[in-house]
């Protein structure tokens, strides 16, 4: 069974493994830098949505685990910047390669989903690289409905922007 939650001091040495292998595929993993005494404090400033960074929501960042081993993290941000309304969404997530194809990144969506519910978000916007086939599956089995593909602006790779609603 795959639950979400925060990182701790015990996770360093997986979660920074995780963060290499996605780096190779241009996916910023971790999000923060430094120290992991100083990336766990930004995790949690980002949490409380206090001290952020520019252009930054308030966010809560969950590693995806499995019978005890991180496969994963998802991002889910509370409210939508700009940028994030155009490109991002309120949902980031990612499945390390040897974890894939199991389920887990429709679980890791489902229950973002069901977190933003609860906040109430809706509908939640979701988004992945118009060539991103796996991850377009994910987001339309979770119900999202495809508004459109756009281009960031400044150029980049095309997304897909999906909604999906979290009320019946």
């Amino acid at each position: 069974m795959l639950t979400l939650r925060p990182p701790t001091s015990q996770d360093e040495r997986a979660l920074r493994g995780l963060h290499e292998q996605l780096a190779a595929e241009g996916f910023d993993f971790l999000l923060a830098d430094g120290s992991w005494a100083q990336v766990l404090a930004q995790i949690e400033r980002e949490a409380a949505g206090e001290g952020l960074p520019e252009g930054r929501v308030r966010a809560d960042f969950l590693v995806a685990e499995v019978d005890g081993t991180p496969v994963g993290r998802v991002s889910i941000r509370h409210e939508l910047t700009p940028f994030l309304r155009e490109v991002g969404g309120h949902v980031g997530y990612a499945v390390a390669p040897q974890h894939r194809g199991r389920g887990h990144a429709t679980e890791i969506l489902r229950q973002s989903v069901a977190r933003l519910r609860g906040l109430g978000v809706d509908p939640v916007l979701v988004t992945c690289d118009d060539d991103n086939l796996a991850s377009a599956t994910v987001i339309e089995r979770c119900g999202g409905v495809l508004e459109d593909v756009r281009v960031p602006p400044g150029g980049g790779t095309a997304k897909r922007r999906y909604w999906i609603a979290t009320s019946p």
